[in-house]
């Protein structure tokens, strides 16, 4: 080999040598680069019952989609026509992400008659089935209640059996059951309402947080951390503690989003510690198109808080 060409090789693989390298450390730089976290609340919903003008399904939709929203959440069982709502879906584009079971509060699954808890039950099969049919991937269940004829311990029991009835049509529908917070005197501790779902061992069975109805029992960031990867969906409402102490216990929800004491900001940061990132549903006083809007302008800012 002529020195020439010796020395042409020699520099053409010490480039080589260079360029392999630098690849080999941008892609090592990347991947030891933390991925940037998604946000939370990505999209938004409402409840069917709070849209107040006088229209016809079809024109629901329109009006929710053209306000922003991304989806509504349904009552099941409801008297609504399965063909008009499917129809506005499609029309519109805007989703039904999941179904608000009509029936827990009138008939509880934890109810001392149990032909009262079976029909809960068949109101929630059908929910599951009504949810396939629009798209929608969870049932939110109140799953019991305790009061003056119903010790904790009967409710903790009679709802845990009934659930399980309901597990099969879950795995065959593949939506699935939410449990809600609420104000029914029943896990009423974060640490609880994660081992309540935890001992059904099955994974169609989650939790619907309610970020303004904790207020009561404790703070939004304790029951997202113990819920972690257990939280299906998220309904919003704020809360006031000064109202509250003030007014009277209920009109604590008497105010607007980013007046009250939700801390929205730690909500958020919570969320995406464990990695949550979906819907969010308002959970208000509906009303009119300029209510309906505001609502949506309000759910920006805690969705950007």
């Amino acid at each position: 080999m002529q020195r020439r060409d010796f020395l042409r090789n020699t520099a053409m693989a010490a480039s080589a040598v260079a360029v392999g390298s630098s690849v080999l450390a941008s892609t090592e730089a990347a991947n030891a680069m933390p991925a940037a976290a998604a946000r939370p609340m990505v999209k938004k919903s409402l409840k069917w019952g709070m849209v107040k003008e006088d229209l016809s399904i079809m024109d629901k939709f329109k009006l929710l989609k053209d306000l922003g929203y991304d989806g509504v959440e349904l009552d099941s069982p409801d008297k609504l026509d399965m063909k008009e709502v499917l129809a506005a879906r499609d029309k519109t584009g805007l989703e039904l992400p999941g179904t608000v079971n009509s029936m827990h509060w009138k008939l509880p699954l934890s109810d001392p008659d149990p032909k009262k808890r079976e029909e809960c039950v068949k109101s929630i099969e059908k929910a599951l089935y009504d949810t396939k049919q629009y798209g929608g991937t969870t049932v939110l269940v109140v799953p019991g209640v305790v009061n003056a004829n119903v010790t904790y311990a009967e409710a903790y029991e009679r709802s845990q059996a009934e659930i399980r009835k309901l597990l099969p049509v879950a795995e065959k529908t593949g939506v699935k059951i939410a449990f809600e917070n609420v104000w029914n005197q029943f896990l009423i501790s974060p640490l609880e309402a994660a081992r309540y779902v935890d001992e059904f061992k099955h994974p169609m069975v989650g939790w619907y947080f309610d970020v303004g109805n904790v207020l009561r029992y404790g703070y939004p960031v304790s029951w997202i951390e113990a819920l972690n990867k257990r939280i299906l969906k998220l309904d919003l409402k704020e809360f006031s503690f000064k109202k509250q102490n003030d007014l009277g216990l209920w009109k604590g929800f008497d105010v607007e989003f980013m007046e009250g004491d939700c801390n929205w900001a730690d909500v958020n940061k919570a969320l995406q510690k464990i990695g949550y990132s979906g819907w969010a549903s308002a959970e208000v006083s509906g009303g009119d198109r300029k209510r309906l809007l505001t609502i949506r302008e309000k759910m920006d800012l805690v969705f950007n808080a």
